[in-house]
């Protein structure tokens, strides 16, 4: 590229600015910037130090100046002047396992001191904060590389932007390599009004020195935002899990754009479950849930069940995983493929936690706070419990707990521990991150239409965890959640925008949104089905990921279930309908939810919900080969569309493929049968998988099934 230097290019050139996506960005570069090099410039000139000093001796305190340097006696850096001055930089240690010093905090002006790095095998310094005011936190510490075979030592925390104005917080220091390596620092959090959170350190690498003895070390969450900034970025883990082909009964799945699909490139559509028991000890299995569920639904058409895991259960104290625990739920996930059934699993919550009448976080991370914890039940406490909210306040914001890192940080580790246990299973096809995430004390923004939550708060912690997974598990998709209904549905009701997420960056990820309509009836079930749908799918097609229907139901009024069932079939739509029992559901309808409602007894004549399962077994394609166009079921005839175009566009099927359709006997007792146009039928007379092969030359094929008359 050549460039032209004429005056009047050259002077448009000079006027280009490249102006920050955010005002934070904006302050920082047009204001804060200028000002501390005019102070730091003041500070360092002889005049400036003149004057300084006698400003500060008739103070009778150190009124302006930088910190001094942190030394091996006194390791911390020292505080910049109360007024204007940067706080002083913590010391390095270059002593096997001392840890580094903190930098010192800045004044009302002024940015924070970097940390200093650890000795072998030592954690590095935190950052000093920044000004009171205006400021940056400082950069934390590195940790220390481990000794031979030793550990790494971790990251300083980047320190705070704790401007009343405006502030950004430093990044976390990188932890150490060793034969483990330390996990990288947090950033610092930005300051409430003007703020960015500083970015997350990187994790050390392990097996340098020695031999590994546990999971990768993960980065640093990134600092929390301001109103008007961004969330930090997470550190990169200290590895990333290498894609390998799944083992297992079932064939693996994966995503291409908007579809879920086969390794050969088939689209896959999911119709199945929710089964989550929400007691301790928060086992499937506890509930009855066996061998015989699992072989009606495979004999009723469904091919997934979204199977819930309780915080609690899998790590009870913190930093303890209860191994015993998971393999529970692998016995129901091996139990469910044996019947040709995926899972989904599912971090379920309701309620924040059992300490505040539901279900998820264990006690030692339910942090109330001192305030009234009255039961309004679900989802009364969602609005008017001021415990469980600032329980959730704590969680976004990661605050410590009681094993020294942040509520985000554990969730994070309990989601790598779950993902490096199911990793390779083809049976397992999804993580779902957290059911219905709840804003906490500013849920009223949200139900305004405010995307903060969605996009500051949410978002970055769904990043954080899949970096966590991502280390140990390289291909099992993420199954994201947009902000709970609780929040979502009351701007879908006034017209207002609604957030659902952010970017996400990771390459596997499949929007996963719940639709309920039941309590509000009539016309305006149908709008805010439809509409939710067509948020979901607006969102799906923007970002190139699938979108699945994950929650819905939870009634048994015929009206309402088919018309939140059918919005997710107008989209092309995958969905889990909650839920397949009512046992042990104590934020719900166990009564009147369940498809089965005793899973401990048969699931034959008084124990199935059979106007449910009427509704729910409908015919739907299984697997395509080629691109859904759409599918319907009207008074019992179903039509179905499709071309033989491959999703990915990489060409066509070949002649002869074959596609499925579910067509369970309960829907066509007498039988059925198929029309078919660009296909023919290669199953046997009424198999309750119908399977289509298509033509030579064939590029759409249609297919209506109907009851034998």
């Amino acid at each position: 590229m050549t460039t032209d230097t004429t005056p009047a290019t050259a002077s448009a050139t000079a006027a280009r600015i490249s102006l920050p996506a955010n005002l934070t960005g904006l302050f920082q570069q047009v204001v804060y910037t200028p000002l501390h090099a005019v102070v730091q410039a003041w500070i360092v000139s002889e005049v400036g130090r003149q004057v300084d000093d006698f400003i500060n001796a008739v103070a009778g305190s150190y009124v302006i100046g930088n910190g001094a340097a942190g030394t091996e006696d006194h390791r911390n850096g020292g505080a910049g002047g109360w007024l204007l001055g940067d706080g002083g930089a913590g010391w390095g240690s270059d002593v096997d396992g001392v840890v580094g010093g903190n930098g010192g905090a800045a004044g009302v002006l002024g940015n924070g001191g970097a940390g200093g790095a650890g000795g072998a095998g030592a954690a590095g310094g935190a950052g000093g904060a920044g000004g009171s005011l205006m400021g940056i936190g400082g950069t934390g510490g590195a940790g220390g590389t481990g000794a031979a075979g030793a550990v790494g030592g971790a990251g300083g925390a980047g320190g705070d932007g704790a401007g009343l104005v405006f502030g950004i917080g430093g990044r976390g220091g990188a932890g150490g390599d060793g034969s483990d390596g330390g996990r990288g620092g947090n950033g610092g959090n930005g300051a409430a009004f003007l703020g960015t959170g500083g970015d997350g350190g990187n994790a050390g690498k392990s097996g340098v020195g020695g031999v590994a003895t546990g999971l990768p070390a993960l980065g640093g969450a990134g600092g929390t935002a301001g109103w008007l900034g961004n969330h930090g970025a997470v550190g990169d883990s200290g590895a990333s899990a290498v894609a390998t082909t799944p083992s297992g009964s079932l064939p693996p799945l994966s995503t291409s754009g908007t579809w879920v699909t086969t390794s050969d490139g088939q689209v896959v559509i999911l119709h199945g479950v929710n089964e989550v028991y929400k007691l301790a000890p928060y086992e499937p299995s506890a509930s009855g849930f066996n061998e015989a569920d699992a072989q009606f639904l495979a004999d009723n058409g469904f091919n997934v069940v979204r199977l819930g895991v309780i915080w609690a259960g899998i790590e009870p104290q913190p930093g303890v995983i209860d191994t015993a625990y998971l393999d529970s739920i692998q016995q129901t996930v091996q139990m469910l493929a044996d019947h040709g059934i995926y899972t989904i699993i599912d971090m379920h919550q309701d309620l924040y936690s059992s300490t505040f009448y539901g279900e998820g976080a264990p006690d030692w991370a339910s942090d109330g706070g001192g305030r009234p914890n009255k039961n309004s039940g679900f989802p009364g406490n969602y609005y008017v419990n001021a415990a469980m909210n600032h329980a959730w306040d704590a969680f976004w914001g990661n605050a410590d707990s009681p094993n020294g890192i942040g509520l985000q940080d554990n969730y994070a580790l309990v989601w790598q521990h779950v993902a490096s246990y199911f990793s390779g299973n083809s049976a397992v096809i999804g993580y779902d991150i957290m059911n219905e995430p709840f804003p906490g004390s500013n849920y009223p923004v949200a139900m305004l239409g405010g995307s903060f939550f969605a996009v500051q708060q949410l978002t970055p912690m769904y990043q954080q965890v899949a970096a966590a997974i991502r280390s140990v598990d390289a291909t099992t998709a993420l199954y994201l959640e947009p902000p709970n209904p609780a929040v979502t549905e009351v701007p879908t009701l006034l017209g207002l925008p609604v957030a659902l997420l952010g970017q996400i960056t990771d390459p596997s990820v499949v929007l996963a949104f719940h639709n309920y309509c039941g309590p509000i009836g009539g016309v305006l079930c149908t709008k805010i089905a439809n509409t939710l749908a067509a948020q979901a799918q607006s969102y799906s097609k923007r970002h190139n990921v699938p979108a699945v229907m994950n929650e819905f139901g939870a009634t048994s009024d015929a009206s309402t279930l088919t018309k939140e069932m059918s919005s997710g079939d107008r989209y092309l739509m995958g969905w889990t309908e909650w839920a397949y029992t009512g046992v042990g559901d104590i934020t719900g309808s166990p009564n009147t939810e369940g498809l089965v409602y005793d899973p401990a007894l048969p699931p034959v004549g008084d124990n199935v919900n059979t106007g449910n399962l009427a509704i729910l077994s409908a015919p739907y394609p299984q697997i395509v080969s080629g691109t859904p166009s759409a599918w319907s079921v009207k008074n019992g005839i179903f039509n179905f569309s499709y071309s033989t175009a491959k999703v990915d566009g990489s060409g066509t099927f070949a002649e002869g493929s074959l596609s499925t359709i579910s067509v369970p006997a309960v829907q066509y007792p007498n039988g059925y049968q198929v029309t078919v146009s660009g296909g023919h039928v290669v199953s046997a007379p009424n198999a309750a998988q119908l399977v289509i092969a298509s033509d030579q030359g064939a590029s759409t094929i249609s297919v209506v099934v109907s009851p034998t008359v």
